[in-house]
């Protein structure tokens, strides 16, 4: 099972990895997604940050981030919430060059039920909102990956990951937890539009019906042609578990191990 946790990224958020399990983090060689919201960003200054950037670099650790998402639309209609939205997002970019993370994970935010008639107007400035952050992107040697949650199908995302395909900074990161609670279209689909852009990718599971961030393989999403479609497409996606629970950790790289998952990739 240690190899498999060589292999990923395993989400932390910033508060539980300083309060509770940096030690283990470090022991065990877990290579962190460290997430950030409101509260941690509001908290924690600059000094605090780089202590924790230091002892993850100290350890030889691969790095991603997790952007915070509370109430934050990247794409919004109302010009002043872009532009808090920017400003949040932005001090998190700002990080960048303490923690050097590969990727930062941000969530794209389209929700058809939130911008019915105005799905145009979304996409036009989720153009305008990612353009300038992946200048900085650019400028820090870091990638931004776009990452679904509430979209029922692939269209809007797949039409915002287009407008930045010739650049190697912005990508898709496909979650199967949130696909799985939250799409009405078939993830043969989702593959079809979304593949080209993938370069990372969120594992937990549900039943279909709620966001539960069960462990790989107690849930229904499926797994085996999810990962054989990947292989198939030539596609290796960084690779983050997404449990919330410890528990839910070990028996998600239980399960993987068990349902040989990473051999379609090898």
């Amino acid at each position: 099972m240690s190899d498999i946790l060589q292999k990923v990224q395993v989400n932390m958020p910033y508060q539980m990895l300083i309060d509770h399990y940096l030690p283990l983090v470090v022991e065990r060689k877990i290579n962190p997604e460290i997430g950030f919201n409101c509260f941690v960003l509001d908290r924690f200054g600059r000094e605090d940050f780089s202590e924790t950037a230091r002892k993850l670099g100290d350890a030889g650790l691969s790095i991603t981030f997790h952007a915070p998402f509370f109430d934050l639309r990247p794409g919004a209609l109302d010009r002043r919430i872009r532009e808090v939205t920017k400003d949040r997002l932005n001090q998190v970019f700002d990080l960048v060059p303490l923690f050097k993370p590969k990727t930062i994970v941000c969530h794209a935010s389209f929700d058809r039920r939130y911008y019915v008639t105005h799905e145009d107007d979304w996409l036009e400035n989720s153009r305008d909102t990612w353009s300038g952050f992946l200048s900085l992107a650019e400028e820090m040697g870091t990638t931004i990956a776009l990452e679904n949650v509430y979209e029922e199908n692939p269209a809007y995302l797949g039409k915002l990951l287009g407008t930045f395909s010739e650049s190697a900074h912005l990508f898709c990161c496909f979650d199967t937890g949130h696909f799985n609670a939250f799409s009405d279209t078939p993830l043969n689909l989702w593959m079809d539009e979304l593949a080209p852009h993938i370069g990372q990718v969120h594992l937990h599971d549900n039943g279909g019906h709620g966001d539960d961030h069960a462990a790989v393989g107690d849930g229904t999403f499926p797994f085996h042609d999810f990962f054989k479609r990947l292989r198939k497409d030539g596609t290796s996606p960084i690779i983050t578990l997404e449990p919330h629970t410890e528990e839910t950790l070990w028996k998600t790289v239980h399960n993987i191990d068990t349902m040989k998952l990473f051999e379609f990739l090898e």
